[in-house]
């Protein structure tokens, strides 16, 4: 495989709000606008991303030809929820996170062909591939299960760097819920509390 096709880096990115969406102040929206120009300037045979807004109890895979999104969020203005973003799925690449996944010892991943891209997902890409011409798939977190299961799986999933599959994680190490404390001022204490 060329030099071209492999992919060293896996990235970590905060989505930020799906307001991003149809707010141009927003500095997220500016980041992966630019994406291509200032940090991966690779165009991947194809694209998987672990959202924080996709959690099940076991593994599983976005499988279908073709990604529509989810609409994940209310109460927002009524244009959001006309946006596309019209990406091929890729059920090959499904089929070999399975396959590695499996190999390593992973509980069965189910393969859903009716699931679509969240705002996890969908939202960052429109801005950084905007042609949705690469190929997305989305594969799940189980959030009950500790760091350790995750890096295993991270680890499980590295070869597919090296098939120019480029991997994203996308949510934020401190992600808030709808229980999270609000904080309007600065960085929420239970942020910094965690980065210490």
């Amino acid at each position: 495989m060329g030099e071209e096709q492999r992919i060293k880096e896996t990235f970590f990115i905060s989505h930020g709000t799906p307001k991003l969406t149809i707010e141009e102040s927003k500095p997220a929206r500016h980041f992966f606008e630019g994406w291509r120009e200032s940090v991966f300037s690779k165009n991947p045979k194809s694209i998987l991303v672990i959202s924080a807004h996709w959690e099940t109890d076991q593994p599983a895979i976005t499988a279908a030809h073709h990604s529509d999104i989810i609409y994940d969020f209310n109460g927002f203005p009524a244009r959001m929820y006309q946006l596309k973003y019209a990406s091929p799925g890729s059920p090959d690449l499904a089929k070999r996170v399975e396959e590695l996944l499996t190999a390593s010892g992973f509980p069965s991943v189910h393969m859903d062909k009716k699931r679509g891209l969240d705002h996890g997902a969908w939202v960052p890409l429109m801005f950084m591939y905007p042609e949705a011409d690469i190929p997305v798939c989305q594969l799940s977190i189980q959030s009950h299960l500790d760091g350790k299961y995750h890096y295993n799986m991270g680890r499980a999933l590295a070869p597919l760097k090296e098939e120019g599959v480029l991997i994203i994680g996308s949510g934020s190490a401190t992600h808030p819920s709808n229980d999270t404390p609000h904080c309007y001022d600065g960085v929420a204490p239970w942020a910094a509390e965690f980065d210490h």
